[in-house]
């Protein structure tokens, strides 16, 4: 492992290369007029035939590189093995490496992140092939901690961990973004009302959909997380109109994992024995858990579970109230189980959905059969056939109990609609909301 030492001024570059052979080539770039910092970490193939060429001439060991002033803002830092440049033509003709994948994170040096960047290098999502790229996205207030987090991505030694970047730009950091996980916002107060909570972070995740409409892949696909998330992915979205608002999804997995878990420990199964499992609306203490079309062991709920009581109240009061009762008793909030969550969100896509059953997301409402409104971010229950799209369960029931609880998320989210209709083209913004429901794991 290389590693190149910061340089103490702002625009001077270095080349190092070997003196006869030009065997490998370390450049480093110092940049402090920009925030940004990108680390290429592209190991060499090692073939006979692959050929590296120097920059320079053999007899010049050492030598300086003037860089136009108009181009330093192109040339990001970087430091250690990730500053290892290569020449790719061989391993380009390499089928074993499929294309690289570039994963944009938000909230980067924030707590869930801590699980996640990690989960996402070791190839737990698109498997053991597949090497990636990681665009971290942080504000200058956590800039710092992102340069630890790189460091500790390098000396995690990932071999799927191609290249990563960091920067306080969405603009610089979604560039050619391929998934954008947005999980940085900012929590809710003491004191501060829910309408307060959705115009600070809405504004957030507009200017974020803005980038991705300009520079993002065009066929990104984009996982929301900062809180209240089924509305911010709606601000999203209509922020990104270059890019299929159906590709935008509210993270409500970790509610589904959530009630999966309390099904089994009541029908005294392990977890994976229940499948089936909707979560509907707004990830909000008004999201309804579906016990209706859930089934244990191939079995309908109901069917395993006699408790109706249990069922219809507490049942669906645990799953909502579930992260609260984790903080209350461990102090801190469920970063880990999120980021778990936002792993087995991403795999649902990536992965075909088991014969049978689905999975949970929040999903752009238009053209559902379900009859709920449309032009919401709204829970529901999905299949995909593994190539990152899904499509809309048809097959479930409703009955009059779910329909009424149906209906009162629903309501909730039209209301948020409201409250943020300058954010989305909707003209003047009128916050009236039903009640000041809090979310999931707010105290």
């Amino acid at each position: 492992m290389a590693v190149a030492e910061f340089a103490a001024t702002s625009s001077t570059s270095y080349a190092k290369t070997s003196h006869h052979h030009c065997s490998s080539q370390l450049s480093y770039v110092s940049n402090r007029l920009s925030h940004h910092r990108k680390i290429n970490f592209r190991p060499h193939a090692r073939t006979q035939n692959a050929k590296i060429c120097c920059s320079v001439t053999s007899k010049e060991v050492q030598a300086t590189v003037a860089i136009p002033t108009q181009d330093l803002k192109k040339k990001p830092e970087c430091y250690g093995v990730f500053c290892l440049t290569y020449d790719l033509r061989a391993e380009e003709e390499t089928k074993s490496w499929k294309k690289l994948i570039n994963i944009a994170v938000s909230g980067a040096a924030g707590t869930i992140s801590n699980h996640l960047l990690f989960k996402l290098a070791s190839g737990e999502v698109f498997g053991p092939d597949q090497p990636i790229a990681l665009k971290l996205l942080g504000s200058e207030r956590s800039f710092q901690a992102l340069e630890g987090v790189a460091m500790e991505l390098e000396d995690s030694l990932y071999p799927l961990l191609r290249e990563v970047s960091i920067g306080i730009d969405p603009y610089e950091v979604f560039q050619d973004a391929d998934w954008t996980l947005l999980i940085g916002a900012k929590p809710r107060g003491p004191g501060m009302e829910r309408a307060a909570l959705l115009d600070i972070n809405g504004k957030i995740f507009a200017d974020q959909g803005k980038a991705l409409n300009a520079v993002a892949s065009p066929n990104v696909k984009v996982i929301v997380v900062g809180n209240p998330c089924n509305t911010n992915a709606l601000i999203c979205l209509k922020n990104a109109p270059n890019i299929p608002a159906k590709n935008f999804h509210a993270l409500t997995r970790l509610d589904e994992n959530r009630a999966k878990c309390q099904l089994a420990l009541k029908a005294g199964v392990f977890y994976d024995k229940v499948s089936n499992m909707t979560i509907w609306g707004n990830h909000s203490t008004t999201q309804v858990p579906d016990f209706l079309n859930a089934r244990i062991n191939g079995l309908p709920v109901k069917e395993v579970i006699k408790d109706t009581k249990w069922l219809e109240e507490d049942f669906t009061e645990i799953v909502q109230k579930r992260g609260g009762a984790l903080i209350q008793k461990w102090g801190r909030s469920s970063a880990a189980s999120t980021a778990v969550s936002i792993v087995d969100a991403m795999k649902s896509l990536v992965t075909p959905t088991p014969e049978g059953d689905w999975f949970s997301s929040g999903v752009y409402t238009n053209g559902n059969p379900y009859g709920i409104a449309e032009d919401i971010v709204f829970s529901m229950p999905c299949r995909s056939k593994g190539d990152g799209d899904y499509e809309l369960v048809k097959d479930v029931i409703i009955d009059d109990f779910l329909r009424a609880r149906i209906k009162k998320t629903e309501a909730e989210l039209l209301a948020e609609k409201k409250c943020v209709a300058h954010l989305t083209g909707d003209g003047i913004a009128v916050c009236d909301l039903p009640e000041d429901t809090m979310l999931p794991g707010e105290m």
